[in-house]
């Protein structure tokens, strides 16, 4: 059984990696993260009037709008954190954002 040092230690290495990988995250963010919490509040409220149709319809629709010029790479980036649709952007993607 590993004594309170140890335990201290390995702690310390799982806050570390934690940080690490929230610096790694945000790193990779294709758009500000401000864009993103905007993004999903406008899904939520049109996947409220409107069903979803295994599109990104609505995703891509809103970065038209806001004149967003790295479309393709956000959509990417959303399909590789498992937003392949626009209701799993707010139900997969979103909740990363949160961790």
């Amino acid at each position: 059984m590993p004594d309170k040092e140890e335990k201290a230690r390995r702690k310390q290495i799982q806050k570390e990696l934690r940080e690490k990988a929230k610096i790694e995250f945000e790193e990779s963010l294709p758009v500000s993260r401000e864009i993103f919490q905007i993004l999903f509040d406008f899904l939520d409220e049109e996947l409220e009037k409107h069903d979803c149709d295994d599109s990104l319809k609505l995703t891509k629709l809103f970065l038209e709008t806001n004149h967003i010029g790295n479309i393709e790479e956000v959509e990417n980036w959303l399909k590789e954190n498992g937003g392949f649709c626009d209701c799993e952007v707010l139900y997969n993607v979103e909740e990363k954002f949160e961790e």
